[in-house]
């Protein structure tokens, strides 16, 4: 099976991560480079390997991780779909298995909170991993536009922490912010992303429970 770090290797998909990386920043968007695309890759893979799935998934989770944002070098309106359509030759070449291929872009294809689906497990693992990195590092130098309400919510997370509680079925994001930005400000940008980690955690046979400063933000029926 072709392997994450054969992926991390690929000519092609490190060009295409760095020009849509450089082309979001023209737009003011925060970081989407390297440090984004590893975050999600391992805590997609993290998530489904804490549920007892396949090696197998797991390293899938890692791959559709990695690449999900290549379609944001073309354009950043369904970059999702996008990217998919740019993955199937680059990972056909790598001889990547046609059945792996599929799982991988179906779940990139399937990402975006306004018109993705989730239909797999590592598409379940994708979107969680996705929707949940939110941290002061992805303001670009370190400095914030205090005009963009992105790059304030994210400035103030100084934590942020997926965990799975796998006995219980629960999946956990916490969440630490400072006084430069409010709960209300992340409700305002994240809402959308937190209702498709709601929709991933199911797909996974889990709940989905986010945590701000300690307080439970969604409420979660108990488990019976």
């Amino acid at each position: 099976m072709v392997t994450l770090q054969e992926i991390k290797q690929n000519e092609a998909i490190r060009v295409l991560i760095k020009a849509g990386n450089r082309y979001l920043d023209h737009m003011g968007y925060t970081e989407h480079g390297p440090r984004h695309v590893g975050y999600v890759s391992k805590t997609a893979s993290s998530i489904l390997k804490a549920l007892g799935y396949s090696p197998r998934e797991v390293e899938l989770a890692a791959i559709a991780g990695w690449v999900h944002d290549v379609g944001n070098s073309v354009n950043r309106h369904d970059h999702g779909p996008l990217g998919a359509v740019l993955l199937l030759p680059i990972l056909r070449e790598t001889g990547m298995e046609m059945a792996d291929i599929m799982e991988i872009i179906t779940a990139v294809g399937n990402h975006e909170e306004q018109s993705g689906f989730i239909s797999s497990n590592v598409s379940a693992a994708l979107a969680l991993g996705d929707k949940s990195d939110a941290h002061k590092s992805r303001v670009r130098n370190g400095r914030p536009d205090e005009t963009d309400i992105h790059d304030r919510v994210n400035f103030s997370i100084q934590e942020n922490q997926v965990t799975v509680d796998r006995e219980n079925r629960v999946i956990r994001h916490e969440l630490t912010m400072d006084a430069s930005s409010s709960v209300m400000e992340y409700l305002q940008i994240y809402m959308n992303r937190i209702v498709m980690c709601e929709k991933a955690a199911a797909f996974l046979k889990c709940s989905f429970d986010l945590v701000i400063n300690g307080q439970s933000i969604n409420n979660r029926p108990d488990k019976e």
